[in-house]
């Protein structure tokens, strides 16, 4: 019995399985993303916090301080921030005609009372 010589390999069979595997893979992660599986939660007797509060801190163009929307002194910031637990995460939206020195005082404040998590809000530069 004589064997013939491949001289090509038919690549139709692979390319239908790679785009099976796509197909699955773009459904499954679409389903993921926007949250279409339907999953019921299992039920707790007890409540308990399940997020973590966002502090937010404002520093308006002429120097004002705000925390949460409402307006404090930097005195007041530190009184509020004193019951917050150390992990929480903080947002800080200054003005950018700002001092700077205005708003190293309030960053120091809060990095000075234990706080590791904070961020500025920045917008992006359109071109």
């Amino acid at each position: 019995m004589e064997e013939k010589e491949f001289s090509y390999i038919n690549m139709v069979p692979f390319i239908d399985v790679m785009l099976v595997l796509l197909t699955i893979v773009l459904m499954t992660s679409t389903f993921v993303v926007s949250g279409i599986i339907p999953v019921e939660l299992p039920k707790v007797a007890g409540k308990y916090e399940t997020m973590i509060r966002t502090g937010v801190i404002e520093i308006d163009q002429s120097g004002s301080l705000y925390y949460q929307g409402k307006p404090v002194d930097l005195a007041g910031l530190t009184r509020e921030l004193g019951n917050m637990p150390k992990e929480t995460p903080f947002l800080i939206r200054a003005d950018r005609s700002l001092p700077l020195q205005n708003f190293i005082e309030v960053l120091d404040t809060v990095k000075t009372m234990g706080f590791k998590k904070v961020s500025l809000q920045t917008e992006e530069q359109r071109r």
